[in-house]
């Protein structure tokens, strides 16, 4: 299991437009193989920071992800609003249970 933690922080003033970006993207992509979940949340400290949290079933899933044209058009998108660049961290992980 793949792991991915993404962050973004928007213009005051593109914010709204931020999160509409970013829910159509998290929707479209929740329908990609090997997508296990995929999800976008305002930092709680920071309203203008948006967190994606997604899990791949391996990493090829992710690597097909980040090929896919609407992948690439959502990052050109959302970082033309952005004032820092986004950050991504990728994990690979094992599931257990407790």
């Amino acid at each position: 299991m793949v792991i991915v933690i993404g962050r973004i922080r928007s213009r005051p003033d593109d914010v709204e437009r931020m999160v509409a970006l970013s829910l159509e993207h998290v929707r479209r992509s929740r329908a990609e193989p090997g997508c296990v979940s995929h999800s976008v949340h305002h930092d709680a400290e920071d309203p203008l920071t948006l967190v994606f949290v997604e899990t791949w079933t391996d990493r090829a899933a992710l690597v097909a992800h980040f090929a896919v044209p609407a992948s690439g058009q959502f990052v050109r998108d959302a970082t033309a609003l952005a004032v820092t660049t986004p950050t991504i961290d990728v994990y690979d992980a094992t599931s257990i249970t407790v």
